[in-house]
């Protein structure tokens, strides 16, 4: 079994409080390989976000497992394989991009020196193209800089899988652009195993060698998509009619979805 690979094996989440019960997720199988980029798409609800919760040993499933390569997650995590990067930035506003970048290695390494950790998050910001920005505060960065100072953390850390929930959800559409050509080329640069969350079908098809449709209520994959699409993809990708159908073919998997939620609720 690949070192870098994911496995997830008949997971289930259901939520319980004050004696109600919700199932988030049922009996999902996943597998990505190693070194390789697969979104999954899905509506608000459709639990997406615990998903990649469970498969980062954030949440502990109700039910299967999942493991990394031969280790469990747990152990995957606590040996520095996994990254994570959100939504939200979540920069501390007192610190500069450098030590944001910095400051995880030296909280979660605490072997490392001041100096190796200061080596290696130049080397992440660099890779983010944010040289000339190492020793701007948050406030002083746009939102596409602070969402690479939270790449560059998660990189700096050198994890061999990263996670990504929606981390271009709240970029206007020239910047998010950019970032999804950012993201293919660290991708492609680094050979890490990405688990990409999004609710953009173009994202999808634009960054992923697999797309995974998730329904709701409870939270399942409806269909695998492989996107056999020649790397790497620009702008022009997106207006050929291979990408098109693709996107069709996600979108009418999506529409299948909600109506199926809406005749069951």
């Amino acid at each position: 079994m690949a070192r870098d690979s994911i496995i997830a094996e008949s997971v289930g989440m259901t939520f319980r409080r004050q004696g109600l019960s919700h199932e988030v997720l049922s009996s999902l199988n996943l597998q990505v390989p190693a070194g390789g980029f697969i979104s999954l798409l899905g509506p608000s609800g459709c639990g997406k976000s615990t998903l990649l919760k469970i498969l980062g040993g954030l949440e502990e499933p109700t039910t299967g497992t999942v493991r990394i390569g031969d280790e469990d997650v747990h152990t995957a995590v606590k040996n520095g394989r996994i990254g994570l990067v959100q939504q939200k930035a979540a920069l501390l506003p007192w610190k500069t991009a450098l030590e944001n970048t910095s400051f995880l290695i030296e909280l979660s390494q605490p072997k490392t020196s001041t100096a190796e950790a200061r080596t290696r998050a130049l080397g992440a910001l660099e890779l983010v193209g944010l040289s000339n920005a190492v020793n701007k505060l948050p406030h002083e960065l746009s939102g596409g800089m602070a969402q690479r100072v939270s790449i560059a953390r998660a990189l700096a850390l050198d994890p061999s899988i990263l996670y990504m929930d929606e981390p271009f959800g709240a970029l206007d559409a020239i910047t998010r652009d950019q970032m999804n050509l950012l993201l293919q080329d660290l991708w492609s640069a680094t050979g890490k195993t990405v688990v990409f969350v999004t609710h953009s079908i173009s994202e999808a098809v634009f960054l992923s060698d697999t797309v995974h449709v998730m329904s709701a209520n409870p939270g399942r994959i409806t269909l695998s998509e492989d996107i056999l699409l020649p790397r790497p993809r620009d702008g022009r990708s997106a207006g050929t009619p291979e990408f098109v159908a693709y996107e069709e073919k996600l979108r009418e998997q999506l529409d299948q979805n909600v109506e199926a939620a809406r005749s069951a609720a």
